[in-house]
């Protein structure tokens, strides 16, 4: 029934079906997802020995459909059906309907678009249930990392622990550590502490030369310096206390999303940190929320809430109901995904999936 209702609301919203078969590549999950990944999927290999797997989710294969087509955009994708993979509550097979929204460069609109989707499949699938949004924004988040000054290394050490409670808390305890002394070698120290890269790495080469170590033999002299840089920048760099308190008050906003704009700038202003970018485009989503006519009132920004993957670039969101403590649908802005996946063009994207099991407990109770 459920699954009748996605298939219809989704065709009257300006979409199209995608055929996504239901054996995939593994590799282009585990390089976007990470090797933890591994444990949860179901593997397989064809006879040539390549990689495969039952598709754990329809985000990534829509996207690499729309690449091996050579698909015009704009252009909204829609599916229905079974992913594979293991999950907390025990269950391997589930199934999964959601809208992939791709090439709009009015990108406030389109994320306004993709939460108006959500909203409207868990309205129409629970029409007197109460709807609660937690969004939260990758953008504004890496914007308030790069205004504070922190490198690179740091930059995508915090990156990856956003929406990770434990693994962000540790990290910001690192930043406020006293830094510890160096056991380096002093021409190594040298050349980390300068950041040649290039300098760093035909020294590498020359102690793997006089060690017998082919440069094939592991990691590429130039990946072994750019690891040792980043390194040196995450152990000797850290903020200063001011800095710090200003990360912290900054994780710690949690509003109505109508409030949220206000409350960001506010906090732009007494930090001294220059967001106008990252803000201007916040406040022109929010502005897009209430033009698709959503219920801003019921959609809270929480800056601390992120997704700890490469791919996010932007908005994040989870739809909640009343009584049920996991999310129904969840989504957010992928502008980094098919670009990493072969897309010759940046294309941006964002999209929502819903959990239809966890739709049809919530229409039981």
């Amino acid at each position: 029934m459920i699954a009748q209702l996605a298939a219809s609301l989704f065709a009257s919203r300006n979409a199209v079906r995608a055929d996504v078969a239901i054996l995939q590549p593994a590799d282009p999950f585990l390089d976007m997802v990470g090797e933890d990944l591994r444990r949860r999927i179901f593997l397989t290999e064809n006879e040539t020995g390549t990689s495969l797997c039952l598709r754990p989710d329809f985000t990534i294969p829509v996207c690499l459909d729309h690449i091996a087509n050579k698909a015009h955009t704009p252009q909204r994708y829609w599916y229905l059906g079974e992913v594979f993979r293991q999950r907390r509550d025990g269950s391997n097979e589930f199934y999964q309907a959601g809208i992939e929204d791709l090439g709009d460069p009015d990108m406030a609109r389109a994320d306004a678009r993709s939460l108006a989707d959500a909203h409207a499949l868990i309205s129409v699938a629970l029409p007197n249930a109460k709807i609660r949004t937690s969004l939260g924004d990758q953008a504004v988040f890496e914007a308030v990392l790069a205004a504070l000054g922190l490198p690179r290394g740091w930059r995508m050490r915090l990156a990856r622990a956003f929406g990770v409670e434990a693994q962000l808390s540790a990290a910001l305890h690192d930043l406020g550590r006293p830094v510890e002394p160096s056991s380096m070698d002093e021409i190594i120290a040298a050349l980390v502490a300068a950041g040649d890269e290039a300098a760093l790495a035909a020294h590498v080469e020359t102690i793997m030369a006089v060690a017998g170590i082919a440069p094939s033999a592991g990691r590429a002299p130039l990946e072994i310096a750019r690891r040792m840089i980043e390194k040196h920048q995450l152990a000797s760099v850290r903020l200063s206390p001011k800095a710090l308190a200003a990360l912290t008050e900054f994780l710690a906003i949690h509003v109505p999303l109508r409030q949220a704009p206000a409350a960001l700038s506010a906090f732009a202003i007494k930090a001294g940190l220059a967001l106008d970018e990252a803000l201007a485009r916040f406040g022109a989503r929010v502005d897009a929320c209430v033009a698709e006519g959503l219920d801003v009132s019921a959609i809270s920004y929480d800056a601390a809430f992120g997704r700890p993957l490469d791919y996010y670039t932007g908005m994040v969101y989870e739809l909640f109901i009343e009584g049920h403590a996991k999310p129904l649908a969840g989504g957010g802005r992928y502008d980094r995904m098919l670009t990493l996946l072969g897309a010759p063009t940046p294309i941006p994207g964002v999209g929502f999936s819903a959990w239809l099991d966890r739709i049809e407990q919530g229409a039981a109770s």
